[in-house]
């Protein structure tokens, strides 16, 4: 009795929203220390210099010797880092991270379901974030602003969605899959307007800092520069972690990425003809959980930080299925292989032979992917009017 009382109190701790916060910000700045300690912050500094590079109007799409590396983060971007790049850089870090990390936790806590799932998808979701954010990803943010994007059109707040929509969309095209949701939006017109308004605002956002030519010229750098890291993460063995690559790396038949993306968003648009379910909450958020899914599993950009993207999708997907052994099995199997797989809990031996060279940390959000898919062609859903 005495060791259930302790359970019971040790729940009632983790499942209280500030702990929650604490530990996710915890795991914020220590991601971020770490990794300034060693030196290891390349993508920040990457973030860094779209802001300075926009400011002195130098291209945003080729390679620097500040970093090495290139940028593929739109025009836009330059103003969302612009308050971190003013920083000195173990701040600004710090500060990266954190600001991303509530973002996530805004959307996480804000979706339309109850206080005790949505705590649990925090806790389900809190080590692949930790998996983002010691690479500085901005994937973090971008998940909580898809998130606020299908919450404010649950809430018919159409202002609100045009922004989390346009933002992310306009700095790593993501932002875009929350028209998925549209058909769910009572408000439809006014929908549309806001986002036009929004899309025009932010587009030219970035020419206050620079100049209408340069922003205009980036945008078609920026496209040109996707088409490329595209094709170069076909070769690339840390990328391409994706259903896709997943497919080619293990059996060697390579599937173009429009035939994918086709045949998804083919899946998705049956699911959607489905209008009698509109009515159905737990629809609408299989609908959000099969996009997210969507963002990692049919993008060969993909890469391991990127994952904190579908694995909110998958652990939505268990907060609103009925629970069986099948289930939990996936859910379990993801926790392991998808998410602890790039980390030293896991076998070092396993990560380096099998892991990495065929894609396997793809594989458990392969299968729930298909189970959500099959939901949402065939299942009868008993809450039509949730």
């Amino acid at each position: 009795m005495h060791s259930k009382l302790k359970l019971n109190l040790v729940l009632n701790f983790l499942l209280q929203k500030r702990t929650i916060i604490c530990v996710y910000i915890i795991l914020a700045i220590a991601a971020s220390l770490k990794q300034y300690l060693h030196g290891t912050f390349n993508n920040y500094l990457i973030f860094k210099y779209v802001f300075w590079h926009t400011w002195w109007q130098k291209p945003l799409y080729e390679l620097d010797t500040a970093y090495y590396d290139s940028n593929h983060y739109g025009p836009f971007f330059s103003v969302i880092i612009a308050p971190f790049a003013l920083l000195p850089d173990w701040l600004g870090t710090v500060l990266w991270n954190i600001a991303n990390t509530v973002i996530l936790l805004i959307g996480i806590f804000k979706l339309p379901l109850s206080d005790k799932q949505n705590k649990l998808i925090a806790w389900i979701c809190a080590h692949e974030c930790l998996t983002s954010l010691l690479s500085f990803q901005f994937n973090v943010g971008i998940t909580g602003l898809i998130l606020l994007s299908f919450t404010y059109m649950e809430k018919q707040k159409p202002i609100k969605a045009a922004f989390a929509i346009v933002v992310g969309f306009l700095v790593k095209l993501y932002g875009i899959v929350a028209l998925a949701f549209f058909l769910f939006n009572k408000k439809k017109v006014s929908f549309i307007v806001y986002n036009l308004i929004v899309l025009l605002l932010l587009f030219c956002l970035p020419m206050v800092i620079s100049s209408p030519e340069f922003v205009l010229q980036s945008y078609k750098d920026w496209f040109h520069s996707l088409i490329y890291k595209s094709s170069d993460n076909e070769i690339n063995l840390m990328a391409d972690i994706s259903f896709l690559g997943f497919i080619r790396k293990t059996t060697g038949i390579y599937i173009n990425v429009l035939y994918g993306c086709a045949f998804a968003g083919l899946l998705l648009l049956i699911a959607l003809l489905r209008t009698k379910l509109y009515g159905s909450k737990t629809y609408r958020l299989l609908i959000l959980s099969y996009v997210l899914l969507c963002l990692v599993l049919f993008n060969t950009n993909v890469e391991s930080p990127t994952y904190i993207i579908g694995f909110i999708g998958l652990a939505i997907w268990f907060m609103i299925v009925e629970k069986s052994n099948y289930t939990i099995f996936l859910l379990v199997f993801a926790i392991i292989l998808t998410s602890l797989s790039p980390s030293d809990l896991f076998p070092k031996f396993i990560r380096q032979q099998y892991v990495i060279p065929y894609a396997l940390k793809a594989l458990p959000c392969i299968l729930i992917w298909f189970d959500v898919s099959y939901r949402l062609l065939f299942a009868k859903f008993e809450d039509k009017y949730a």
